[in-house]
């Protein structure tokens, strides 16, 4: 079995004229980095950061999102230059597909899939919170039973399936309700840095690193320690170093989706120019307003004594703004209805790319002439999170879409010198600087910080890998065109 087959940059390229297969060129730099910003300020802001600063790393979790953006700025230079040298629908399935060969691109594409399914289900549920708690914050009583604490989250299924009708009907119509949306989140998310500023007590960020101590998950046993601490005998602990760096490997959560942006490659007017600024722009403007956030919320609170599940709203109501609480909230809907609607984007684009190529039913892979997008996909994997959200508990599954997240993000960073020396002809519109070093650089930070994570967290992750292999052995290798020599005329890419 030749599992290692790869796809020529020539052929990907050529698959994106074919007229079943073609998506429409709508989105500038613009709509490309407000798409990174809407699907990266989420959950991050408005639940994980007073979180983690609470049981990991005091006030210290700032140094946690410098680690996280630091890894993730590594992964986003080298998807840049994937993205403007193969300009095709698939982000790092795609690229990969060209370099490291099919199984390893079908292992990327599972895992993309587990970022942006489990990840838009995850934040849909989270939205259902806020949206419950903001109704009741106006008068409005939602039925317990169909919230988030009942047996059927309705709140989650219909914001899913109304999210999902805007996908199906073209990516530049949701885009545009996107850019209504961030703008309503960053107005938010810049109201709660400027007022909590004047709120912020000095003596809370003493000390500013807390001293190491153990913790609760080592009576748990190995599922619910780091898998590095196991492996080397490390007593677990949370704040000091040690915390963070375990809590750098969970607010990596945070940063979740920049990648998503590659995905929309084939629909970029000009993805040699546009696509690296729509990547490393929207990284970089959440690290700063991570950071921000960070500052404030543990200067207005003492760290042990945030509140882990409404940590802003909550802080503004101890010093007596609980007017701010509601606003919060309407920001946090908005926020994270933004979120759920890129991870479902970038899910059918991996999807589309996929089955595109065979390894996945091809008939999926027809877009309409109408819309300009693939419904079939489309309507597929606004079901599938619906139901998810909706009948499920997957709150505590964050962990899952870090490392499919990070594993990709490894095999990307490894994947650049092996295309630059296999086909140093290609016409990059960015270059990774000091390759082949900072590229190999990235893909250890992210496999330190997939380390990081629990033995629990792993055995899931194994488990899923095992199933997607069992899928590619069953179909994907048998129907590959690559496989099936059945991959369109080629266009010359080269300089």
């Amino acid at each position: 079995m030749n599992v290692l087959r790869t796809k020529s940059v020539e052929a990907s390229i050529a698959e994106t004229v074919e007229p079943e297969h073609q998506l429409k060129r709508t989105l500038t730099a613009l709509d490309l980095t407000v798409f990174g910003v809407g699907v990266v300020i989420g959950a991050g802001i408005f639940t994980l950061t007073g979180r983690v600063a609470a049981d990991y790393a005091g006030p210290a979790v700032v140094f946690s999102f410098l680690i996280a953006a630091f890894c993730c700025a590594l992964a986003a230079l080298c998807y840049a230059e994937f993205a403007s040298t193969v300009p095709v629908a698939g982000s790092a399935y795609t690229f990969s597909y060209a370099t490291l060969g099919e199984l390893v691109a079908w292992i990327i594409g599972w895992d993309l899939l587990l970022e942006c399914l489990l990840g838009a289900s995850v934040v849909a549920q989270g939205w259902s919170t806020y949206f419950v708690t903001f109704l009741g914050q106006v008068g409005v009583t939602w039925p317990a039973g169909l919230g988030p604490e009942g047996s059927f989250n309705l709140a989650a299924f219909l914001m899913v399936a109304a999210l999902g009708a805007l996908v199906c009907y073209g990516i530049k119509e949701s885009m545009r309700v996107n850019l209504v949306l961030v703008a309503v989140k960053l107005f938010i998310v810049l109201f709660i840095i400027v007022t909590g500023i004047s709120l912020i007590d000095p003596g809370n960020y003493a000390p500013f690193v807390p001293d190491a101590a153990g913790t609760a998950g080592a009576s748990g046993g190995w599922l619910h320690t780091p898998l590095v601490q196991s492996l080397f005998g490390i007593q677990p602990q949370v704040y000091g170093v040690l915390g963070i760096v375990s809590a750098a490997s969970v607010v990596f959560f945070a940063y979740i989706g920049f990648d998503v942006v590659a995905t929309t490659a084939e629909e970029a007017r000009r993805p040699q120019r546009d696509l690296p600024i729509g990547i490393l722009g929207s990284l970089a403007i959440c690290t700063v307003l991570y950071i921000a956030v960070a500052l404030v919320i543990t200067g207005m609170v003492r760290y042990d004594q945030i509140d882990r599940e409404a940590a802003l709203a909550r802080a503004f109501i101890a010093h007596g703004k609980d007017g701010y609480a509601t606003l919060i909230s309407a920001g946090a809907v908005a926020g994270l209805t933004t979120v759920v609607m890129t991870l479902m984007i970038g899910a059918v684009r991996v999807v589309f790319a996929m089955s595109r190529d065979g390894l996945m039913p091809e008939g999926l892979a027809r877009v309409s002439g109408r819309t300009g997008t693939p419904l079939r996909i489309s309507v597929g994997i606004a079901v599938i999170v619906a139901l998810v959200a909706s009948l499920t508990p997957i709150g505590k599954l964050e962990e899952m879409v870090n490392i499919g997240t990070l594993a990709a993000f490894s095999l990307v960073s490894l994947a650049v010198p092996v295309l630059r020396r296999t086909r140093p002809d290609l016409e990059r519109g960015f270059r990774v600087p000091l390759s082949p070093v900072l590229p190999v650089v990235a893909a250890l930070v992210c496999l330190y910080l997939m380390l990081n994570l629990s033995g629990e967290t792993w055995l899931r992750f194994g488990i899923w890998m095992v199933l997607g292999s069992a899928i590619y052995a069953a179909y994907g290798y048998r129907h590959s065109r690559v496989g099936l020599h059945d991959e369109p005329a080629v266009v010359d890419v080269a300089r």
